[in-house]
């Protein structure tokens, strides 16, 4: 996850750099911080950010104008405003804002938002296939798992399946970050999927059973029983 905070104060930059940090220890996080709006819109432009969290009362362009411009490149990035005046959550209305937090920042609020926030882009993560009928998006939380065969990696739902030219390796770098697991060296699962797992293999939601190498079976194990106390948070 990438995040921005945009807020002229140095001492208020710094808390909330340490709120999101202290809140997020186990979770792949980028934070960028900005002591002006035009900085933070130009960095946005070139690469856009999951999360941004605005200060309101900034002198050379306010956080409720920078929103403004800020849903002109994007009408989907959640939006935190950072505030010690809530009196100004109407005007966020106008823009969509997702919540506003008071200064200095409550780690119990922040890590309930971060919770939200990343549930929400998991729900919404899409992957791009190259398929013979042109490139379609599929749900990554649709996802059953990844079969090599040959050149091609047929990838399955539960209702469709997709075959693409592609690398399995590469899949496994890709989304690593969104529960799935390199049973074999032919097979990649989704761990939100996995149904049962026994002598036999792997069983997954849709009744599916997969091989799972012996020097993977351990691992699988602890990363599923990681993934289940993660979900369970």
């Amino acid at each position: 996850m990438r995040i921005a905070i945009c807020d002229d104060e140095p001492q208020c930059r710094q808390q909330a750099v340490q709120a999101v940090h202290a809140c997020t220890r186990s979770l792949d996080i980028l934070t960028d911080v900005f002591e002006n709006g035009n900085a933070f819109l130009q960095s946005f432009r070139k690469s856009p950010y999951d999360l941004v969290f605005l200060d309101i009362e900034m002198p050379e362009i306010d956080g409720i104008s920078l929103a403004r411009r800020l849903r002109e490149l994007s009408r989907d990035v959640p939006i935190v405003f950072l505030t010690s005046h809530i009196e100004y959550a109407l005007e966020g209305y106008e823009v969509n804002a997702l919540r506003y937090l008071t200064k200095p920042i409550q780690n119990d609020k922040l890590h309930e938002l971060l919770g939200y926030v990343m549930e929400r882009m998991q729900e919404q993560r899409m992957l791009w296939l190259k398929t013979d009928g042109g490139e379609e998006r599929v749900p990554v939380k649709d996802i059953l798992c990844l079969e090599a065969q040959n050149q091609n990696i047929l990838i399955r739902t539960a209702d469709r399946e997709y075959t693409v030219r592609y690398n399995l390796g590469e899949y496994e770098k890709e989304l690593s970050q969104d529960g799935f697991f390199r049973i074999h060296r032919g097979y990649l699962v989704s761990l939100r999927h996995v149904k049962s797992l026994g002598k036999h293999g792997l069983t997954l939601s849709d009744g599916t059973v997969l091989p799972v190498s012996r020097t993977k079976e351990k691992p699988l194990k602890e990363a599923l029983f990681q993934f289940i106390r993660e979900e369970a948070i």
